[in-house]
């Protein structure tokens, strides 16, 4: 196999490309002028960048590489959504949605391959974990999809993986989706999902500026124990007061809370009251998701009747509650869903450094 250059400037956010500038004996203002050119223009050809010297590019054409991830199948549903599954320069194979609804448009991405949280109610748990993407292969999905055309007004990291289990490599993904010189997308845009690591949580709030969706699906720790096991170490006495802390000083931001419909496992009346409790004080947005099956699972959906009564009395508590669409679920994209049945071609290889 040929041996791979060193830096993927894919995975380089404004700092980063300055120190690399820098160490190549250059000033720090080529930054901008390289962000741009990728992210902006979409071009991955060094002799194409006519503003940068000739010594320069031949420089970065030596040292550098801009490496994207192979589109090894695309899946278009019924609804506008859209799955790419894409190969990795080892051989994983990660995944990316695109949801449109009217003017938003909303891309989801992976942060690893495979998943270590092992949440009962999602095929991606079922694959296992396999390894950390690194920051350009996170970015690289936002790349690609733009590239082809589409325009994107939302960025989630809500695809495969926990995201802050992997914080070396998404905060500066996060710092590079921001960035005006790159996606320019704002804080209120690009929303980063956690099952509830709470040390990472709390540094994330310090470290990068986005909005918060938190993988609740129980609204106490017996249940959700066993729906989310991440909570057995986390539970949600510590939980919640870090979920608080995340948007104090923002008083437009809210928590959007990801609730999963399990039939007889996690929405009766009972359950709901519990919930109202545990968010009393809060700023919350509720996303109820109808459960999407797989193969293999046991758990089904809970009625639509059921949900909209859930949604109702929560409703009716002052949280602000939505029932999510099922989008993609005939291309294993639907919420839950990824991986689905493709074949992931990894044996746990180590992680790749951008």
């Amino acid at each position: 196999m040929q041996q791979q250059k060193s830096v993927n400037l894919l995975g380089l956010d404004r700092k980063g490309m300055e120190a690399l500038f820098v160490a190549l004996g250059h000033k720090p203002f080529h930054a901008r002028q390289v962000l741009k050119w990728i992210h902006k223009h979409g071009v991955t050809d060094f002799t194409a960048m006519t503003d940068l010297s000739k010594a320069l590019r031949a420089q970065l054409q030596a040292h550098t590489e801009i490496r994207i991830p192979k589109i090894v199948l695309e899946q278009p549903a019924a609804d506008g959504t859209r799955k790419w599954v894409l190969e990795l320069a080892c051989g994983n194979r990660i995944e990316s949605v695109f949801i449109p609804d009217g003017e938003r448009t909303t891309l989801c991405i992976s942060t690893q391959a495979g998943c270590a949280l092992d949440c009962s109610f999602c095929s991606t748990a079922r694959q296992g974990f396999n390894r950390n993407l690194s920051a350009a292969e996170i970015v690289a999905q936002v790349w690609l999809v733009r590239t082809l055309g589409y325009s994107l007004t939302n960025v989630v990291m809500m695809g495969m993986g926990e995201p802050l289990a992997n914080m070396e490599a998404v905060v500066p993904a996060l710092s590079i989706i921001q960035d005006d010189l790159a996606y320019g997308l704002s804080k209120y845009r690009v929303t980063v999902s956690t099952a509830g690591i709470v040390p990472a949580l709390r540094r994330l709030r310090l470290l990068s500026d986005v909005s918060l969706a938190v993988s609740l699906h129980a609204p106490n720790n017996a249940l959700r124990d066993q729906l989310v096991p991440i909570n057995r170490k986390y539970p949600l006495e510590e939980l919640i007061p870090a979920c608080r802390d995340f948007i104090a000083e923002d008083r437009r931001r809210k928590i959007t809370w990801e609730y999963v419909m399990l039939d007889g496992v996690n929405d009766s009346d009972q359950h709901a009251r519990q919930l109202i409790r545990l968010l009393e004080g809060t700023p919350s947005k509720m996303n109820l998701i109808p459960f999407n099956p797989f193969p293999g699972t046991d758990y089904r959906c809970s009625s639509p009747e059921r949900i909209e009564a859930f949604r109702q009395r929560l409703m009716r508590s002052g949280i602000i509650s939505i029932t999510r669409k099922t989008r993609g679920e005939e291309i294993d994209a639907a919420c839950g869903q990824l991986v689905g049945r493709i074949a992931d071609r990894s044996r746990r290889l180590p992680q790749v450094v951008a």
